[in-house]
């Protein structure tokens, strides 16, 4: 394969507007393994199903579709056609499997009527500090079992309508005091205590063989002092592939957050986290950045046989995402009867009722 189509066939890009733009049709014709829609491209469920049959049938392949649906204010589809789920603390309250796994299908349900392949959810955080800035309530609880029992039951809801579920964010945002789309938070833990707490969830979500694990833009020093997990081989090749034994796709947050770009290029940012890891790299904004990481992946492949051999081992698993999860496009009017379905107001009535936590503030939603 051409290494610049190989380096492309690692990346998740996104774009302005509510029309796929000139920039990402060129990414699109480079083999890019699909897009994330976020609120900027949302206006109501017609016109994103419309878009996203648009960007399938441009590709003429399996081609992933992404959304960060996880209910509360983490919900890029919104509005009175959509069903609103609360956010994910309502369901600790709850702490019902059954419950969990239910809403896990509701949310599959819905964004894959609207036309998505992977819904980045559940966050499996575990919510020990009260002054997080990022997590708060779409946390499940703010112990380390419930979160792992009730997240591994949610994604296998999403997962048991055909679309990927993503935990996040490895190997935990919840105890952090900082917001990694502004800054780099750190974490002081020991072993012992992030086995206890914060890696416990993503343990039992790499035993139930799900889809997908997003990484954290945070630095945890027991296990490298100073760099991000998105890039540290540690936390992500021995940790996570070795000791919990972690098989499916690991996608790191967004290149792009402050976290990111305040210390590091993209170039140095896409090497690295596929040096250390990563399997599929988000690049949620810029389309030079986005080009840029190509590049800079396809540079260091011709230079490093090690690396190239790194970036197919990439390559090969968001290929077997991609066929098992890409859904073929089909017209709009065909699918989105199911929202607000009877059944789902129901439900989301069901997880209101036990009310919700503190709330979490998201500075991604205008994205």
């Amino acid at each position: 394969m051409d290494l610049h189509r190989l380096a492309a066939s690692v990346l998740i890009v996104g774009f302005d507007g509510v029309r796929p733009t000139k920039e990402v049709r060129a990414l699109i014709s480079k083999g890019i393994a699909g897009c994330i829609l976020f609120k900027r491209n949302v206006e109501e469920p017609q016109q994103v199903a419309q878009l996203c049959e648009e960007l399938k049938l441009e590709t003429g392949r399996p081609f992933l579709l992404c959304v960060d649906q996880e209910g509360g204010r983490v919900a890029r589809l919104r509005g009175e056609a959509f069903t609103e789920v609360p956010a994910m603390r309502a369901i600790g309250e709850r702490s019902e499997e059954a419950l969990a796994f239910d809403v896990g299908r509701l949310l599959a349900r819905e964004v894959r009527a609207a036309g998505f392949d992977v819904d980045f959810a559940p966050v499996l955080d575990v919510d020990t500090n009260p002054h997080n800035p990022v997590i708060g309530d779409r946390s499940l609880a703010r112990e380390a079992q419930v979160v792992a029992k009730l997240g591994v039951a949610l994604a296998k809801g999403i997962e048991s309508e055909g679309v990927a579920s993503c935990g996040k964010h490895f190997p935990g945002h919840g105890d952090t005091s900082q917001d990694s789309h502004l800054t780099l938070p750190r974490l002081a833990h020991d072993m012992e205590r992030l086995r206890a707490v914060e890696l416990a969830p993503f343990e039992a979500y790499a035993r139930a063989e799900l889809a997908c694990i997003m990484t954290a833009h945070v630095v945890f020093e027991a296990l490298e002092s100073e760099i991000p997990a998105t890039f540290s081989s540690k936390a992500l090749t021995e940790l996570l592939r070795g000791r919990l034994g972690f098989r499916g796709v690991i996608v790191s947050d967004d290149l792009e957050m402050k976290a990111i770009t305040e210390r590091y290029g993209i170039d140095e940012a896409a090497v690295r986290s596929v040096g250390a890891g990563v399997d599929l790299l988000l690049v949620c904004h810029s389309g030079e950045q986005q080009e840029k990481a190509i590049a800079a992946l396809a540079k260091e492949a011709g230079a490093s046989p090690a690396f190239k051999k790194r970036l197919e081992e990439a390559s090969r698993r968001v290929n077997e995402l991609r066929a098992r999860f890409a859904a073929p496009p089909r017209p709009a009017a065909e699918s989105l009867a199911v929202l607000q379905s009877p059944e789902h107001r129901t439900l989301a009535l069901r997880v209101k009722s036990a009310g919700s936590g503190p709330a979490a503030h998201d500075p991604t939603a205008r994205a």
